[in-house]
């Protein structure tokens, strides 16, 4: 009799244990950003002149940024410490949400869902490389190149880092299109033939969205569209060869079956 009274409680417990877990993993994450961002702080000016460096070398000799505002040369260099602290414990985040949700997927999921968070990390490095080795050397050469000689092309820090990190986040996410492209075909929830139908619309919308996130020049919307496009035709190849059919014995697991 106890126990049958105390069993419509059970869905409550398992509630709250579940809030808990994940409080705790938030906590985890946490604190590994905060550590590694207190690791880095001495090293604070040398990291932000190397995230400054592609701009520093297309200005003239000579030239320096801006600081319009007064705690702007202790905050800026300390949001881009925190920026970085946040990529390098990237994996460790990521960890912490696997093993929050794993013990609740099939292990044919599980097999899937390790490879596509590795990639997917993997992908957003790619598109921050690629962002500051190759986009911002571009984009800075162009614009500082088209300025009138009467003007003296000095940026505010603040503006700079807020295109920076705009910047990487737009071409983080874009180097995602394949992963993404991936699990839709092998969730079922789209074709490869149905991709390969709508490849003109893709092209169209890589355009159009390079527009929104891209500075207002022909260049930058260029340089983030091609690549979008590319990486579809990339993600599209790739899940050609990705079976969304399953296997009897994916059929007749439950979840949370196997290791996490």
């Amino acid at each position: 009799m106890t126990e049958q009274l105390k069993a419509p409680d059970a869905p409550e417990e398992s509630f709250i244990s579940h809030l808990v877990e994940l409080r705790q993993r938030l906590v985890r994450a946490a604190i590994a950003i905060i550590v590694i961002t207190l690791a880095l702080t001495p090293f604070m000016q040398q990291i932000f002149d190397l995230l400054s460096a592609p701009l520093m070398t297309a200005l003239p000799a000579g030239s320096k940024l801006l600081a319009t505002g007064v705690i702007s040369p202790f905050v800026v260099p300390l949001k881009v410490v925190l920026m970085v602290g946040f990529v390098i414990a990237l994996p460790y985040v990521l960890y912490q949400a696997w093993a929050f949700v794993a013990p609740g997927l099939y292990q044919h999921e599980k097999r899937f869902a390790l490879p596509i968070l590795a990639s997917s990390f993997t992908l957003f490095l790619l598109g921050m490389a690629f962002c500051y080795f190759f986009v911002f050397g571009v984009v800075f050469k162009a614009v500082t190149g088209f300025a009138p000689a009467s003007v003296q092309v000095a940026p505010d820090i603040d503006a700079y880092f807020s295109f920076v990190l705009g910047m990487f986040l737009a071409f983080g996410m874009t180097f995602e299109v394949p992963i993404v492209v991936v699990v839709l075909v092998r969730f079922g929830i789209v074709t490869v033939a149905k991709l390969r139908e709508i490849r003109a619309y893709m092209i169209v919308g890589a355009f159009v969205v390079a527009a929104i996130v891209t500075p207002p020049d022909v260049l930058s919307q260029l340089m983030l569209a091609v690549p979008l496009v590319l990486l579809y035709e990339l993600g599209v190849f790739v899940a050609s060869f990705v079976s969304k059919r399953e296997s009897p014995e994916e059929a007749t697991e439950e979840p949370g079956s196997g290791t996490a």
